[in-house]
């Protein structure tokens, strides 16, 4: 049972550590348009800093990821 706990402990501390290094990314100045598709990116969306895609090329980026 222990190891169980100890491997979720471990995967829910790999997780955070990835969303913290990502935040990190958000620097810079954003796109007005998304460099794969050309769409204007959103004045919200842009207030991050450092967007670079719109949120549909975004997600599909992202779920390629996994």
């Amino acid at each position: 049972m222990t190891d169980l706990i100890d491997k979720a402990q471990e995967s829910a501390d790999y997780l955070l550590q990835q969303e913290i290094a990502n935040r990190c990314r958000f620097e810079g100045e954003s796109e007005k348009e998304c460099i794969e598709c050309g769409e204007e990116i959103p004045e919200r969306r842009r207030a991050l800093g450092g967007v670079k895609f719109c949120i549909e090329c975004q997600t599909k980026i992202e779920r390629k990821r996994r």
